[in-house]
């Protein structure tokens, strides 16, 4: 499929995930967990042993299985890619890895206009174990869609300029305030790398696309009107063409839902800090939610997780659409068997 096809009618349509993304009616609110595919499963520590992170994100073979992991386990009604949102800029040739306990560390930090140089654009050939463990992906998961992912310019901006992770984030702000017009160049081009990025999951047969923009909690509403939103509404509208439904989602965002959802994306991810009827309000009509039980309630007993389950779905129960989520990802130290039960008390409790 290309962006200039008319979306046809495939096996996930019909989905209870992809019909909540177009807020249709649904049999049961559909459920899936950010980093479902992960250190929580002791399949996934076994498999990954001795692989370092980047690698195995390069191994059709072995992202395939991460990927179906928590789909068999939990009964999950979506997977997701199993990748990281740096893929692509090592995919162009940037010196950068995955340090573990550490995250994904830039050799040489992207501070000058002659920096940019570096980030040339990404081709589907840059990217072919993608193609290929998308392909394998959907021929085993049949009517389960596959959610496709990607870094949103400002965050993949944040480690560029920073070097690696931050809390404060002085660097890529001083460049955002101090330099307005490198800035702008600088997401565009990331814009540009994470549109094909995405390009070439949706036409190997992803179902739905999320862009995470982890670090987007750390803006104030203007500055991310002026200065991100800009970039982030240019990957929407060139994967808009496809049909297939494109979620947005960010940490500490309460202040800036409306724009996130004004900046072209068709569900808006909401974190653990705002209610989702209260959510509602400030996104406004026309867009399903996402989210969004604290990850933390996950290491209490299971009566009060379903408690806290269901002051998510009361809170929900007005919404035009409804994907049961986390309100960030799952903790590495999460006990699996809570997950699995989690599922099944939101299937069994939304069941119509």
């Amino acid at each position: 499929m290309t962006a200039n096809e008319t979306p046809q009618p495939t096996a996930t349509y019909d989905s209870a995930f992809l019909r909540a993304c177009r807020r249709e009616p649904v049999p049961h609110t559909p459920v899936w967990f950010m980093r479902q595919a992960g250190r929580s499963l002791p399949e996934y520590r076994k498999v990954r042993e001795g692989v370092p992170m980047l690698e195995s994100c390069m191994r059709p073979e072995l992202v395939t299985e991460i990927t179906l992991q928590p789909v068999r386990r939990h009964d999950v009604d979506a997977a997701i890619f199993f990748s990281d949102i740096v893929v692509p800029l090592k995919a162009i040739g940037l010196d950068l890895d995955i340090k573990p306990g550490v995250g994904p560390v830039v050799e040489q930090p992207v501070r000058t206009r002659a920096d940019l140089a570096r980030l040339r654009d990404l081709t589907p050939e840059d990217v072919p174990y993608v193609t290929e463990a998308i392909g394998l992906l959907t021929r085993e998961l049949g009517a389960t869609p596959l959610i496709g992912f990607a870094g949103a310019p400002f965050t993949l901006a944040s480690y560029l300029v920073e070097g690696g992770p931050s809390r404060t984030y002085e660097n890529a702000k001083a460049m955002m305030y101090g330099d307005p017009e490198l800035w702008a160049d600088l997401l565009d081009r990331l814009a540009d790398i994470t549109a094909a990025f995405l390009k070439v999951q949706i036409e190997a047969g992803a179902s739905a696309v999320q862009l995470f923009d982890s670090w987007a909690g750390a803006l104030a509403p203007a500055d991310y009107r002026n200065s991100v939103m800009p970039a982030s509404a240019k990957v929407f509208d060139a994967v808009a063409g496809y049909g297939v439904p494109r979620i947005h989602f960010g940490v500490g965002t309460g202040e800036l839902l409306k724009l996130m959802g004004e900046a072209g994306a068709d569900v808006v991810g909401v974190d653990w800090r705002v209610p989702l009827d209260e959510a509602a309000r400030r996104v406004g009509p026309g867009k399903a939610l996402q989210g969004n039980l604290d990850p933390t309630v996950l290491f209490t007993d299971k009566d009060t997780v379903a408690a806290k389950a269901r002051e998510v779905l009361d809170a929900a129960a007005g919404l035009e659409g409804h994907v049961f989520n986390l309100g960030h990802g799952v903790m590495p130290t999460t006990d699996p068997d809570a997950l699995t039960r989690l599922v099944e008390y939101v299937h069994t409790a939304t069941a119509r």
